[in-house]
């Protein structure tokens, strides 16, 4: 099968994870791919996710299993847990944002967009969290999707990889 006709699912947890990878990675995916699809399972049944992946593997598509490490030790222990709970999943389709989505958005601001946004973002946003991404929500947007979607208007790929490891080790592992 042709890559042109390859298919890819990314899987991710929540609407903000949708909102980017929706906008900021599909994007790239489908330079690769015939069709790129973004799923969001937090809603989702253990066992309707496991069959899914199950027919996934049975149709000769990719996917990718995105999950934060959120306060998980370390990224084999973070993807060692999803193993336990989803039995057709496989170690090298996990992979695990560090420490949260809201370090990736913000990772793509460079110092003109931060500033437009009257916004002043860490350096490195590896260690980012959710609290402190809705901290520096500045108080002009009314609310932190609108300004999900502000950052996502002028978000910078290649900022992205020198700001937050996480992001560049996934854009890298994938060839993208």
């Amino acid at each position: 099968m042709s890559t042109a006709y390859k298919r890819l699912f990314i899987w991710v947890e929540g609407p903000d994870d949708v909102r980017f990878f929706d906008g900021i990675v599909k994007p790239v995916f489908e330079r690769k791919y015939g069709l790129v699809k973004v799923i969001e399972y937090s809603k989702l049944k253990r066992e309707r996710i496991d069959n899914f992946l199950k027919s996934i593997k049975a149709m000769d598509a990719d996917y990718i299993y995105v999950k934060d490490i959120n306060d998980a030790p370390c990224v084999t222990a973070k993807k060692e847990g999803i193993q336990k709970k989803l039995n057709n999943i496989n170690n090298d389709r996990i992979m695990v944002v560090i420490k949260e989505i809201e370090g990736w958005y913000l990772a793509g601001l460079d110092k003109a967009n931060s500033k437009k946004l009257r916004l002043t973002p860490p350096s490195t946003t590896d260690n980012l969290t959710k609290e402190a991404f809705n901290g520096l929500i500045p108080k002009k947007f009314y609310s932190r999707i609108d300004f999900m979607l502000e950052v996502l208007k002028c978000f910078s790929t290649e900022m992205a990889k020198q700001k937050n490891r996480s992001f560049r080790y996934f854009l890298e592992k994938h060839d993208c």
